[in-house]
């Protein structure tokens, strides 16, 4: 749903997936934009991270399967976004992955633009990677960064959800989904101010301490402390 989840997540997946090629192309990437496109129409295989910037108006042959995680705040996106699959007479898959109290957007999808879908069960031996995704959080404050920001950006539009009756921001599991983003601590925002979190538990280590990997980022950040101390 927004650019900072596209940027996390894809460095995510470039570091948990190996042997494929993981690309990631979003809105405010201006002039690299076409560059990540052409490149990964060429490609024999791989997955693009993106935002709704690829849903339309654009043709990528034989793709396998579209994995939508947030569920468009219009139907038609989302008709649109099934469409970069089965091309020009080709089979393809399409997956919207839904929280269990937003399961009545199967309805609205199947009145509104006459879609029907079918439930898939969850995969049972699915696993666990998010300790890796704290592990490389706590060793790049890159990551970390991504991570805080994507969380925060994902709450945004979550709250600005067309369907804002089956999506409803005060439903949302705040520790939850923290947990599945990876988060080191909560993050400081209005949506969150006064609320308590005992099924979430931020790290120890103190976060002002991580690093950036890149040295140059590193020395301008500790030349900032250093003016602000």
């Amino acid at each position: 749903s927004t650019c900072a989840c596209v940027e996390y997540y894809g460095k995510a997946l470039e570091s948990l997936i190996k042997q494929v090629k993981i690309m990631s192309i979003h809105g405010k990437m201006k002039h690299k934009r076409n560059k990540i496109f052409t490149a990964f129409r060429k490609l024999p295989g791989g997955i693009l991270v993106c935002t709704d910037v690829m849903a339309r108006g654009i043709d990528i042959p034989e793709v396998h399967w579209v994995l939508q995680y947030d569920p468009p705040s219009s139907a038609s996106a989302f008709v649109h976004r099934c469409g970069r699959t089965a091309r020009i007479g080709n089979v393809g898959s399409a997956l919207v992955f839904l929280l269990p109290m937003e399961e009545s957007y199967v309805n609205f999808l199947s009145i509104n633009q006459k879609c029907p879908m079918q439930e898939m069960k969850p995969q049972t031996n699915v696993l666990d990677l998010l300790p890796k995704l704290k592990s490389m959080a706590l060793a790049d404050r890159a990551v970390f960064e991504k991570g805080m920001k994507a969380f925060v950006s994902y709450v945004q539009a979550y709250a600005k959800h067309e369907c804002n009756l089956i999506f409803r921001i005060k439903d949302l599991d705040f520790a939850s989904l923290a947990r599945g983003f990876a988060l080191l601590k909560m993050p400081k925002m209005p949506e969150l101010r006064g609320k308590r979190f005992p099924d979430f538990t931020p790290v120890t280590v103190n976060t002002d301490s991580i690093s950036f990997k890149d040295k140059n980022r590193e020395k301008q950040r500790q030349k900032k402390l250093e003016e602000q101390r």
